[in-house]
């Protein structure tokens, strides 16, 4: 489980090339180019459109139901469709990001998610949604692997690589609180519909910046997809997300539930037998197989797990106990994102490359935990300044600790050939996890409010206690799942500062 040295394969970008900017720096897939900040700019703005994209549309789902006279029971497949896309192609979006140019699939995944988008803004109907919402998952998975993995290849010296991955790091971990808040001010004032059209706003700067700026390697020996192992893991990650979708809907003992969640195990171990015999791996052993890697994988999986009881059910109680504007929701979420981005900044800049990440990421870990603990106290007379807002900081700075400390590491000392795959089972983790935990902590929460119902009359003082069970209930699994990343982390990761390694020079094939 060691890392192992990383030499031979490189891109043809990567292979010294003088710099477009003009002063003959050799840059490694975009490497020490001069516009290298103004590349941050435009892969952190396709990585906010495509992290945000996963809570905006919540805000804007009642609005959408009554405009197009959708059911309850399929206003999940709003969130679900685009879930299970993403989710399931990740893996393959950032192989190919590896196989064809991480540019390439860069600027076409932007310009599909546009599409998408205005697709699902003009919707006409219920199907019509449901098939954009898909398709941003589709292009979505292309996109989100080729941003990170450009952003590994273009910061390749260790300082600016800390500075990079800290604010990097602090827009996927915000993204969602974001969402909430620019679904609620453009539901509020505009129309649901512009949820979905404020991404064209996003991949137009986007795409005029890429295509100006960015430089993404080609391989110059192309091997050939692994099409077993890409169909194993798309369809047992589909299977998977599916199934935990379904419980949130139907009961466990379901088969629609368990039946996908066997059929998506069996497929995915499946998958990891093959990935051990196959010429051409998806995704090679080398890349999960170093601790601080898989350590920083587990990490992403278990923080996206736990993140959802912030964000979605402190929302509901925002809104339906305290009776919060969905303005006012997400306003009341930016001191936590404020937090977060000081905490990753501070993390991968000053704190990881001193102390290395042991003791960072289990500190985030616990400080998590503990504002998911401390949310618990919450009841029907609580006020937001002395009561929401002190967990709100002390989950912020933890969470701010875990994202950029785990994305950094789980992307460092990389080959270039190898950044789109590894870039992938970050997103993949933090997806497949946000799924697992919405899903569970749904369920949790429902079954909560139930066994307190049971034998009191639903008056609304009762219905609202039976609320505040659930929420709490929430907020304690999502302290357990923190708790567990504290200890998962703390045994897993290295102890001492990582060992500086360029990637972009490729690795020795195993």
């Amino acid at each position: 489980m060691d890392r192992t040295p990383e030499s031979a394969g490189a891109t043809e970008a990567d292979a010294g090339a003088p710099s477009p900017g003009g002063g003959g720096v050799p840059y490694a897939g975009g490497g020490n180019h001069e516009h290298r900040w103004l590349i941050l700019g435009v892969i952190g703005l396709a990585q906010l459109m495509v992290v945000l994209d996963a809570t905006i549309v919540n805000i804007a789902l009642p609005s959408a139901q009554k405009d197009l006279g959708f059911s309850d029971g399929n206003r999940q497949w709003i969130v679900t469709a685009y879930a299970l896309a993403f989710g399931s192609l990740l893996l393959l979006g950032g192989r190919v990001a590896d196989l064809v140019g991480r540019k390439a699939i860069f600027l076409t995944g932007l310009v599909g998610f546009a599409a998408a988008s205005a697709l699902g803004g003009a919707a006409t109907s219920f199907g019509m949604l449901v098939f954009a919402r898909a398709l941003q998952g589709v292009f979505g998975a292309m996109l989100a692997p080729a941003a990170l993995s450009l952003l590994t290849t273009t910061f390749t010296d260790p300082k600016e690589r800390a500075k990079a991955f800290g604010i990097y790091g602090a827009i996927a971990g915000a993204g969602g609180a974001v969402g909430l808040l620019l679904g609620g001010v453009l539901t509020e004032y505009l129309d649901w519909r512009w949820c979905l059209y404020v991404n064209l706003l996003f991949a137009v700067i986007a795409l005029l910046g890429g295509a100006r700026l960015l430089h993404g390697g080609r391989p110059a020996d192309r091997p050939k997809l692994d099409v077993p192992g890409t169909i194993l893991v798309s369809v047992g990650l589909f299977c998977i997300v599916y199934g935990f979708s379904n419980a949130e809907t139907h009961d466990w003992g379901s088969a629609q539930t368990w039946g996908f969640l066997v059929v998506g195990a069996v497929l995915l171990a499946a998958f990891a037998w093959w990935e051990t015999r196959a010429t051409h791996p998806l995704l090679p052993l080398r890349v999960i197989l170093d601790r601080d890697r898989g350590a920083s994988y587990l990490a992403m999986f278990i923080s996206g797990a736990g993140m959802f009881g912030v964000f979605l059910f402190l929302t509901y109680y925002l809104q339906q106990i305290l009776q919060y504007s969905p303005v006012l929701t997400g306003v009341a979420f930016l001191p936590m994102v404020a937090c977060m981005v000081v905490s990753s900044v501070i993390a991968t800049n000053y704190l990881v490359p001193r102390l290395g990440p042991k003791p960072i990421v289990p500190l985030g870990m616990a400080l998590a935990a503990a504002g998911m603990a401390w949310l618990t106290a919450l009841d029907l007379d609580s006020s937001y300044a002395p009561h929401v807002l002190p967990p709100l900081l002390v989950a912020g700075i933890g969470l701010g600790l875990i994202f950029a400390t785990a994305m950094n590491l789980a992307t460092s000392g990389i080959a270039a050939h190898d950044a789109g795959v590894a870039s992938a089972m970050v997103n993949t983790s933090q997806q497949v996890g946000g799924s697992i935990g919405t899903a569970l902590l749904n369920t949790l929460a429902t079954s909560a409010a139930t066994s307190y119902l049971v034998g009191k009359q639903p008056t609304p003082q009762v219905q609202a206690k039976a609320a505040m069970e659930s929420y709490s209930t929430a907020y304690t699994w999502s302290a357990i799942f923190f708790a567990v990343g504290f200890v998962v982390t703390l045994v897993l990761y290295r102890p001492g500062p990582p060992k500086q390694q360029m990637s972009g020079d490729g690795a020795v094939h195993m």
